[in-house]
């Protein structure tokens, strides 16, 4: 599933080929939507909020979706459509199209029920304000259920927006915490969701999610998918388990020396 990162590349993509022109191209590929025709309204802006993404169009509409686990927008000139049944959207004007393909959810709101949608989600870690007392509503949220394990509570949308897989592993590696560790446990959860915030945005402008700052090929991340190779600090093999999440067992990637479990966990 797309990290947040992605999700707010993508909106800024969108806004920039759509944001203030009309729409001459309206296609929803779904059936609750199918008869829906945008065309003749100027889109407004395209914004992400955590991993959805909302297109505000003129006459209060939002049309709202989420990649989910294998869906991408890709924008191109103008011009004929590709026959690809993986497109489940088509929003298009003068210059550009954008084309949503496989797409896990696809709807169309009215813009003042957006919080319907997506009111029940965290802190955005990518939110244009951002700041002290964001970070610190995270940290009550996650205070909230002290008994669960970090590696689920990173992952619940409701508690932070953005962060996925990737960046779970990440984190928990560079701030040296087990992830199978309570949350009442965690050493330090202010620092926690300050370093969620810095990584998303550091990667924001580009393709890739890159903790160790190398860009090589192969060099990107501490542990997430070297499960059986050294440790990058101190040569124990990373270890791969199934953790629970909101959206299923996820796999999790640590360093046991580096992550220590807790005594008798």
């Amino acid at each position: 599933m797309p990290e947040g990162d992605t999700v707010w590349l993508a909106a800024r993509r969108l806004h920039e080929a759509l944001a203030g022109r009309p729409l001459t191209l309206s296609d929803f590929r779904v059936p609750r939507h199918a008869t829906a025709d945008l065309r003749g309204r100027e889109v407004h802006e395209a914004r992400s909020r955590g991993k959805h993404l909302l297109v505000r169009v003129e006459g209060g509409l939002t049309v709202h979706t989420h990649l989910m686990m294998e869906g991408r927008w890709q924008i191109r000139r103008a011009g004929p459509l590709p026959r690809d049944h993986r497109i489940r959207l088509v929003l298009g004007n003068a210059e550009w199209q954008a084309l949503g393909y496989s797409l896990g959810l696809v709807e169309l709101l009215r813009t003042a029920g957006e919080d319907e949608a997506v009111g029940h989600l965290g802190p955005d870690l990518l939110a244009p304000d951002w700041g002290a007392e964001a970070a610190a509503a995270a940290v009550r949220r996650l205070g909230e259920r002290p008994d669960r394990e970090i590696g689920e509570a990173l992952l619940d949308q409701t508690v932070l927006a953005g962060i996925g897989n990737v960046y779970k592993a990440e984190i928990l590696f560079l701030s040296g915490v087990h992830p199978w560790t309570p949350v009442a446990a965690v050493p330090d959860p202010q620092a926690m969701v300050d370093l969620a915030h810095r990584l998303l945005d550091a990667n924001k402008e580009r393709h890739g999610h890159i903790t160790t700052g190398d860009r090589r090929r192969g060099r990107e991340h501490w542990v997430y998918g070297r499960a059986g190779r050294p440790c990058r600090r101190c040569g124990t093999p990373v270890r791969r388990a199934g953790q629970t999440s909101d959206v299923g067992v996820r796999s999790t990637y640590w360093c046991p020396r580096c992550q220590p479990a807790l005594a008798g966990g």
